[in-house]
């Protein structure tokens, strides 16, 4: 598996060895992801395959990025590897992979 991170405003939120790469993003599963520095938020969006995804938004040293994190909290039968595994847009969080 490869070692992928996640980045913000100079601090890792987000470190392992677990990830799952779909369609071009890195899904952390949850227990690699700082939990103190996200807040969930009321939006929500669908994807045909995976089902509805909610967000979080991350706040850290004083700095929040909105909607910057998604997972799927009941994804549909083909997504059940990525259930409650959290994403970051690239635009916002620093994500790297080997």
């Amino acid at each position: 598996m490869p070692h992928a991170t996640a980045t913000f405003n100079g601090k890792v939120i987000a470190d392992t060895d677990t990830c799952e790469n779909v369609e071009g993003n890195v899904y952390f599963p949850p227990d690699s992801v700082d939990q103190s520095v996200l807040t969930k938020t009321n939006t929500h969006t669908h994807c045909p395959w995976k089902g509805d995804a909610s967000y979080y938004s991350i706040v850290v040293d004083g700095q929040e990025v909105k909607d910057s994190a998604w997972y799927y909290p009941e994804p549909k039968e083909k997504a059940k590897h990525i259930k409650d595994y959290v994403a970051f847009y690239k635009t916002k969080v620093e994500v790297k992979s080997d």
